[in-house]
Parts: C-alpha cells; sequence; structure tokens
C-alpha cells in the first residue's frame, strides 16, 4: 500500500483535472456557439449537434420526472469518491488502471457539474452511419468509457499476469 500520495495513485489526478477542463470547455464552446438542436457537419459520420440530456447514458431515465438529476449526480459522486481511495491505495506505477480511474472521475465531474448547474448534461457529439445515429454524448462521456475499456483491459492483463505465474 502507498504511504505517500506522490507514491499513489494519486499522482494521476492530473489526468481527471485535464478530462475534466477539456469536457467543460468543450461545453461552454458549444452552449455558446449553437442553439439547442443546431447542428453542424464536420466530416462525413460526424456531427456537432448541440443537446440536452436529463438522463444517463442513451438518455436512460431521461423522463422520469427530475429525482434522477440527484440520483445521477450523487451516484457519480460515490463513485468519485470510491476511485479515489482506490488510487490512493494503488501505486503510482500501476499506469493503466490509474488513468482508468483518473479518466472516469474526470468523466463523472463534468456530467455532475452540468446536472447540478443546469439540470442536464451537455451533449455535442453525433455520431452516425447512414440513417441510424448514436445518441450524442460528450468528453466525459468519452473520458468514462475509455476509462471503462482500460479497466477491462487490465483486467485482462492481470489475469494473463496470473496466468504466467
Amino acid at each position: 500500500m502507498a504511504q505517500q500520495w506522490n507514491n499513489s495513485g494519486l499522482r494521476w489526478i492530473w489526468v481527471a483535472l485535464v478530462a475534466l477542463v477539456l469536457d467543460q470547455a468543450s461545453k461552454l464552446a458549444v452552449m455558446a456557439s449553437f442553439q439547442l438542436y443546431e447542428s453542424l457537419a464536420l466530416i462525413p459520420s460526424l456531427n456537432l449537434t448541440y443537446v440536452h440530456n436529463t438522463g444517463a447514458a442513451f438518455s436512460f431515465l431521461a423522463d422520469a420526472g427530475g429525482w434522477q438529476r440527484w440520483a445521477f449526480a450523487g451516484f457519480a459522486l460515490v463513485v468519485t469518491l470510491v476511485l479515489l481511495v482506490l488510487m490512493r491505495r494503488q501505486e503510482s506505477g500501476q499506469w493503466r488502471l490509474n488513468l482508468a480511474y483518473a479518466l472516469i472521475i474526470g468523466g463523472a465531474i463534468g456530467n455532475v457539474i452540468d446536472r447540478v448547474a443546469y439540470g442536464y448534461v451537455v451533449d455535442f457529439i453525433d455520431f452516425y452511419v447512414g440513417s441510424w445515429h448514436w445518441p450524442a454524448f460528450n468528453i466525459a462521456d468519452s473520458a468514462i468509457c475509455v476509462g471503462a475499456v482500460l479497466m477491462i483491459l487490465d483486467s485482462f492483463m492481470d489475469g494473463r499476469k496470473a496466468k504466467e505465474a
């Protein structure tokens, strides 16, 4: 168990701060430049489209009446606290897991800020193929997904190391 914060996974917390700043800056830029539902084609299969999401991933519980705003914010804060404790207990050299935790923390806090400040999450990345559109997302959502993939990869890597030993 790491004793000092700079030898622990908390050494990677700067990644969470970068993800948070990029997320909030991009959302502020979209809100300042677009009207709600306005869209701008960037490249084939990718638009910037300003939307509000009152639900969770894929607008889950978006029409639940408002209680979900605080439930999702509370859940994200609990997950953030748990991940901070895990980072504190990790050695700083476990880069894949620390990076995953930091990305998830940065993304979770980015979306919590939106939920508390606006009552919804600002989404704007619109990926599509033909007429099928993936639900709009943002930088925070991307950080959370990349973090989750890194956690899964780390679990496979740990499994392979244990098998080799």
